[in-house]
């Protein structure tokens, strides 16, 4: 049976940081049960968005009719309109994921906007930096910051706009989306660029 993981979509989102994760959940090739994820986007309204590289995207689905109970994951990409408020109701909903034991990634502004909620508060997590975390209001998590590339903690993702292949090396993990030993050969090939790695991975599969 193919369970849903829901990728939310506004404008401004930051197409480079879910990249790795969409592409790996979508191609079969290398899972451990292919086929077993598709992604579907979610927005706030039906509207079509437009990513920061200028990629027209139509939702799927809406955020009023999203039931964590229909999802496996919420992931939620970075945007400049995080900054200003307007992304709260996804916030809202990482929270309503959470507490039904559904994980949530958020990367970059995400972090920024889940900080901003208080979520964040009591779970180890990441982002760009505490600093910019700090200026957050409703922010009080300074203490559980951890200085790294992604941290998962509790079902909660979060990572930094510089990693996105730790963010979807976090997310496979979190989806037991490959084996341990093909998670640890994809992120060997990805993060190094060493062609060893491949052979490796095609191993780890045969």
């Amino acid at each position: 049976m193919t369970t849903t993981v829901h990728l939310a979509v506004y404008d401004t989102l930051a197409d480079w940081e879910f990249g790795f994760a969409t592409a790996g959940i979508n191609t079969p090739e290398w899972q451990r049960v292919p086929g077993r994820y598709e992604i579907r986007t979610v927005g706030l309204t039906f509207d079509t968005v437009t990513s920061a590289g200028g990629l027209r995207i139509t939702p799927d689905t809406v955020l009023a009719d999203l039931d964590p109970a229909d999802s496996a994951m919420l992931i939620l990409p970075g945007a400049g309109l995080w900054a200003t408020g307007d992304l709260a109701p996804f916030a809202t909903t990482a929270r309503r994921f959470l507490d039904s034991d559904v994980p949530v990634a958020a990367i970059c502004g995400a972090t920024v906007g889940l900080a901003a909620s208080g979520l964040l508060d009591s779970y180890d997590h990441t982002g760009n930096a505490v600093e910019e975390l700090s200026q957050a209001p409703g922010y009080g998590g300074a203490a559980r910051f951890r200085a790294e590339r992604a941290v998962t903690d509790r079902g909660l993702v979060t990572a930094g706009a510089a990693s996105p292949v730790e963010f979807a090396r976090e997310i496979f993990a979190a989806l037991d989306l490959y084996s341990p030993e093909v998670l640890e050969a994809w992120y060997g090939l990805f993060s190094t660029g060493d062609p060893s790695w491949f052979g490796k991975l095609v191993a780890a599969t045969s």
